[in-house]
């Protein structure tokens, strides 16, 4: 008797979408012209794309009809994903590469026309400034094609087409796959890895900072959407009414990002994550000169993790103040950041907020914009230039806390400890908290293998509204530190002004000399000459003297920002140990050991006999 054959079971959307998108991934690993999950996550993304604003604009079509209203699409025919891509037997191989990479083809209706990409990239001009037909264009501006086989192509397309875009349930099925592919690309992307800021990170930032729903966020330096992302989903438990959605859709996030595939990708991120129409600008941050940004602007929080170790051009230092110019991408973005926190009062439809202070919790404010932001160490050393602008930082702003994450957080790109600040504008600053992460037990540092974890942020998050010192958090006195150093480097700074004003007259003495001279007679030179020359030794004594002052007084007052304050509760190392006291005490050592040796002898021979 022959068994019944047992029914497959009834796969879940989630792992419908898992084995397609695998399956997609399998096609592409047979195409010669890509090289690895770099090449192959932008182009699956591309493709998505198309076929998500293809769903997008069809959804739009049947509101449109259903409101006897005419719809202008974004895409126009043959150039929508249902003219060219949806039917399995359409058009492939040669063909459709010549559609899709070309100038100018035959287009899959017959005629001649602009190639798909040429015909997008042109939309930049046929839209608004910030209208969804530039966004396409601006998206597509950076966008090539890599595959070589137009069949495989047609292999992808046809995976694809079985994604339903205006299905909720795909949807944030398959926003989660696209974070994971988007984490594949950067383990596989070497220095692309600035684009990746660890997600156990992002999210302790964005429930710290705390955005709430009526407030602007940006970020800056967007990359694949981290921030913006987990800030939708923060704000998104907030909403409870249909203006509620408009404000989180239209009028809440916003980003910007310079370079062409982390500007796709981010897009692809938030559309996938369920914002209808990202405000995500294309460009370099840094381009406009910061004194034009006005409070009309500026926004409510700031949360980014701006690139650091890149260096910016001349162009774009210009347009920071000359005292506080660098080629240091990092400096520029936090100066820009300062830039734009809103002023309480102002620059905000919805007026100031009403908040909670963030260190002394319980005390109701109007604030002023607040920022929590990724940098390197040599941020907190760095003298010079950063000196000045955290002297900004710290009198304009209220620097209240400073996390400190361990080595390898940013594995495998960086081995360099990262710091989180945290400010909001409304300053000088009076305390400044320190919480440095620790290490689980038994680890020198994180790596790509063994990565942070958000659990082990939770006894940080415990802290921020409870604060006290423990063996990982303290605090330091800035106010104190500042005024301790003022009122010991006034004094050089009061004799370096002395003596700057009296080689300064001098100055004018010597001027009058010079006169002098060139009017006297040969005869009567020699002695004014002999004159000028004891005023010129006498202003350069001085100016020596204000010179000597001035590095006297600054010797005194600038090393207050140095911000890279060490954990007085942590056990000191070997490696900071005094070599005196390492020697005394394994001398000590030695000494017990050769006692404890001769009471073992004492007793062996005690037992032979």
């Amino acid at each position: 008797m022959l068994k019944p054959k047992k029914s497959k079971p009834t796969l879940t959307t989630a792992q419908q979408l898992s084995a397609l998108i695998k399956s997609a991934r399998d096609i592409l690993r047979k195409d010669k012209g890509l090289n690895g999950d770099v090449d192959r996550l932008p182009l699956l993304t591309w493709v998505m794309f198309l076929k998500f604003l293809d769903d997008l604009e069809s959804v739009h079509e049947q509101e449109a009809e259903l409101d006897a209203k005419i719809y202008q699409p974004i895409v126009e025919t043959p150039y929508r994903w249902r003219d060219w891509a949806a039917r399995e037997d359409g058009v492939t191989g040669e063909e459709l590469l010549a559609f899709i990479n070309q100038d100018e083809t035959i287009r899959p209706d017959g005629q001649r026309g602009k190639g798909l990409f040429a015909y997008l990239r042109g939309l930049a001009g046929e839209g608004e400034k910030g209208s969804q037909r530039e966004v396409v264009a601006n998206v597509f501006k950076g966008v090539q094609n890599r595959m070589v086989s137009g069949f495989l192509l047609r292999d992808i397309i046809n995976k694809i087409n079985g994604i339903h875009f205006n299905s909720s349930e795909e949807i944030h099925t398959l926003s989660h796959l696209y974070e994971s592919m988007l984490r594949e690309m950067r383990d596989a992307a070497g220095d692309s890895g600035e684009f990746y800021t660890p997600r156990p990170v992002v999210r302790f930032m964005v429930q710290v900072s705390d955005p709430k729903l009526g407030e602007t966020l940006l970020d800056p330096a967007c990359g694949t959407g981290g921030f913006l992302v987990e800030a939708y989903d923060h704000l998104l438990q907030q909403v409870a009414t249909p203006d509620d959605r408009r404000i989180l859709q239209r009028e809440t996030l916003s980003g910007q990002e310079a370079k062409p595939l982390p500007y796709m990708l981010v897009q692809m991120n938030l559309l996938l994550h369920g914002l209808e129409a990202p405000q995500i600008a294309y460009g370099n941050t840094l381009e406009r000169r910061i004194s034009e940004i006005g409070h009309s602007e500026r926004v409510d929080v700031i949360l980014t993790n701006p690139p650091f170790g890149g260096e910016e051009e001349a162009g774009i230092k210009a347009n920071f103040p000359a005292n506080m110019q660098t080629s240091e991408t990092a400096l520029l973005f936090l100066q820009l950041i300062m830039r734009k926190l809103r002023v309480a009062g102002f620059g905000s439809e919805r007026g100031g907020r009403i908040g909670i202070d963030p260190v002394n919790s319980g005390t109701s404010s109007i604030r002023g914009g607040r920022a929590a932001v990724v940098v390197p160490n040599g941020i907190l050393f760095g003298d010079g230039v950063c000196a000045t602008i955290k002297e900004e930082l710290l009198k304009e702003f209220n620097l209240h806390t400073i996390v400190r994450l361990p080595q390898g957080v940013f594995a495998p790109y960086t081995d360099i400890p990262a710091n989180l600040l945290f400010f909001e504008r409304g300053g000088p600053t009076e305390t400044i908290w320190y919480y440095e992460q620790p290490l689980p037990e038994g680890r020198k540092k994180y790596s790509k293998t063994a990565p942070l974890q958000y659990e082990e942020l939770e006894p940080a998050l415990n802290w921020w509204h409870n604060r006290e010192e423990t063996p990982h958090a303290w605090q330091i006195d800035f106010a104190g530190k500042r005024a301790e150093a003022l009122s010991a480097a006034e004094p050089h700074w009061q004799r370096a002004e002395s003596e700057r004003a009296a080689a300064l007259a001098l100055g004018k003495q010597i001027r009058e000399q010079e006169q002098a001279i060139s009017a006297a007679g040969n005869g009567d030179k020699a002695p004014l000459q002999r004159q000028l020359r004891e005023l010129k030794t006498r202003q350069q004594a001085h100016e020596a003297a204000a010179k000597a002052a001035q590095s006297e007084g600054d010797a005194l007052y600038w090393p207050i920002y140095n911000l890279d304050q060490k954990n007085p509760h942590a056990k000191a190392g070997l490696e900071h140990a005094d070599p005196k006291d390492l020697i005394a005490s394994m001398r000590s050592h030695e000494s017990e050991v050769l006692r404890l040796l001769g009471e073992i002898e004492t007793l062996v021979h005690e037992v032979e006999e």
